[in-house]
């Protein structure tokens, strides 16, 4: 092989290894929506094992982590284009105190995670 596809191979590389950079840092989609007394959090990750998932609110943050296992390459190369790791922070329209233990659901059906969130009650002050 020439210097030439050698320096080919090395850019491809190193432009897979920052488009998977980019996926990481933006992905994944995430919606919300408040149904009722909850707060509806839909979250896509496909391709993540269920067992590989793992949510956690403190404060109005919540915190994603997924990681994937590495496949096995069936050619002679193999460029990655999905991120293995997602590691993501998202703010919520909802706040959570400290001493309260929020006690969430969360399903995964076809690489999307729907979590429902209990809407912390809120007093009303009446204005006089």
């Amino acid at each position: 092989m020439g210097i030439g596809g050698y320096v080919a191979r090395s850019i491809a590389k190193e432009l897979d290894n920052r488009s998977r950079e980019f996926y990481e840092f933006v992905m994944p989609a995430i919606d919300m929506v408040e149904d009722g007394s909850d707060l509806v959090v839909t979250i896509d990750l496909p391709g993540f094992a269920k067992k590989d998932i793992n949510l956690w609110i403190t404060g109005n943050v919540l915190s994603i982590s997924a990681k994937r296992g590495q496949e096995e390459a069936l050619g002679t190369v193999y460029y990655r284009h999905r991120p293995v790791r997602i590691e993501k922070k998202v703010l919520l329209p909802i706040s959570v105190k400290e001493e309260d233990k929020v006690v969430g659901k969360a399903t995964y059906e076809n690489g999307v995670v729907t979590l429902r969130v209990p809407i912390p009650k809120t007093t009303n002050i009446p204005v006089t």
